[in-house]
């Protein structure tokens, strides 16, 4: 399918449509005694699009509450947590938080995040799933409004599966089916697949769940690891592809995401493997006539992955958590929530979001396949899991590392992400 409406163009749409439809409430003035508050948003939003249309909603609120004006500031994916541990031990945490829902547990359960239930609106908290509100919650308290949504999907270069013959059609695209289009598609020194696997922990948790894998029992810091057959088959299978049938190339499972683009616009991979985000990456960096797609949700015994969403938090301790879960109302409109959606090419956590992405795509360009992915979204275990940012990057990214390498067997994988937990969590 031929790219002729960029996600940018599309961004810019949608936050025009919420600068006349966002409304102010700002009934209640800025402070207690009326006084105008400003709020420190840290935003995480990288990809321009996606920046320009946050920042369009920031600007939209602000011109709208004079009384409550946010002072966007730019964070990173790559720093955050570090940061805000930084943040909330010196008391300089901004006053409303751009975060990831497994990033957030332990600062919940440390006291460091507000309960938003009291101020959030019931419009706010009726458009979002339940299950996804769990991923948020705990024991009766909402720690974060969830924003977006990341599934793991499969694009495909269109010239070499209509060659090959690959469908691209049907609700949802098997494994073994992935594995034997891999296979179909590996010829003349080119690979049927490439995945992008230099950090590969939260791919291999979020699909794990296609499988039922759990990874983890229990909650906060009592949960204990659960590793079996179910947890290690996703990481068996893309072995299995890369050293048996050889339709992985070796060296993409070294490279992150984004490294393994060049190769898929060159033809060096019929299809790649990567968060649905990626879609945007494709659309700003795609040789001219390069045509591209979406395939089905991947599937196992369900198609389940992991509703991880990014989530907007309040300190604990801040002095304005009634204004700032104003502004998070704000974001989660319909119209805002699809503008960052579309720019960052991720899934809205409502369904009126959504709604207004199909609308204004058409569903063209991937996006039916992509909103489709989401629709079986929910909490994993890990999100409960205190120390799971901890084991994630000491324990289970350098073991899932060498496993993909062929440096280590998949008993050897099961016992070093097992016996991680306890040096981790003691």
């Amino acid at each position: 399918m031929k790219k002729v409406v960029t996600a940018l163009m599309a961004a810019g749409a949608l936050v025009a449509l919420a600068a006349c439809g966002g409304g102010s409430d700002d009934s209640s003035g800025g402070g207690a005694s009326g006084e105008k508050v400003t709020l420190k948003f840290q935003s995480l939003a990288f990809q321009k699009s996606t920046v320009a249309a946050t920042k369009k909603i920031v600007a939209d609120w602000n011109a709208a509450n004079p009384n409550i004006q946010v002072e966007y500031v730019q964070g990173s994916w790559d720093s955050v947590h570090d940061q805000l541990v930084t943040q909330f031990q010196g008391g300089t945490a901004p006053d409303i938080i751009h975060d990831e829902s497994a990033d957030i547990t332990g600062f919940a359960n440390q006291g460091y995040l507000a309960d938003l239930s009291p101020y959030l609106s019931q419009e706010t908290k009726d458009a979002v799933p339940q299950g996804v509100w769990d991923s948020v919650s705990s024991d009766g308290k909402v720690y974060a409004a969830p924003t977006l949504l990341q599934s793991y999907v499969v694009f495909g270069n269109s010239a070499l599966l209509k060659q090959a013959g690959v469908s691209t059609t049907g609700d949802s695209l098997s494994w073994d089916q992935l594995a034997a289009d891999a296979k179909k598609l590996t010829a003349g020194g080119k690979y049927g697949l490439g995945w992008g696997l230099k950090s590969p922990t939260a791919t291999v948790l979020n699909l794990g769940m296609n499988f039922d894998a759990q990874f983890f029992e229990g909650s906060g810091k009592d949960a204990t690891a659960k590793i079996g057959d179910a947890e290690l088959e996703v990481p068996k299978r893309i072995h299995a592809m890369a050293y048996t049938d050889k339709s992985i190339d070796p060296t993409s499972l070294t490279q992150s995401g984004s490294d393994a683009l060049p190769g898929f616009f060159g033809g060096k991979y019929a299809m790649v493997v990567a968060g649905n985000f990626t879609a945007q990456q494709m659309v700003e960096q795609a040789p001219k006539g390069f045509q591209w797609e979406v395939l089905p949700p991947l599937k196992g015994t369900s198609s389940k992955q992991a509703a991880n969403p990014q989530t907007l938090s309040v300190p604990a301790e801040g002095k304005h958590i009634e204004q700032a879960a104003k502004f998070i109302d704000y974001f989660m409109k319909a119209d805002n929530l699809a503008a960052v959606g579309q720019g960052d090419w991720l899934i809205p956590t409502t369904q009126a979001a959504r709604d207004v992405i199909s609308q204004q795509t058409g569903g063209k360009n991937g996006w039916a396949q992509t909103l489709a992915s989401g629709t079986e979204l929910t909490k994993a275990p890990f999100q409960s899991v205190e120390n799971y940012p901890k084991w994630k990057d000491q324990i289970a990214t350098p073991a899932l590392q060498e496993f993909l390498a062929n440096k280590i067997d998949l008993a050897a994988l099961g016992k070093k992400l097992s016996d991680g937990w306890g040096q981790v969590n003691s």
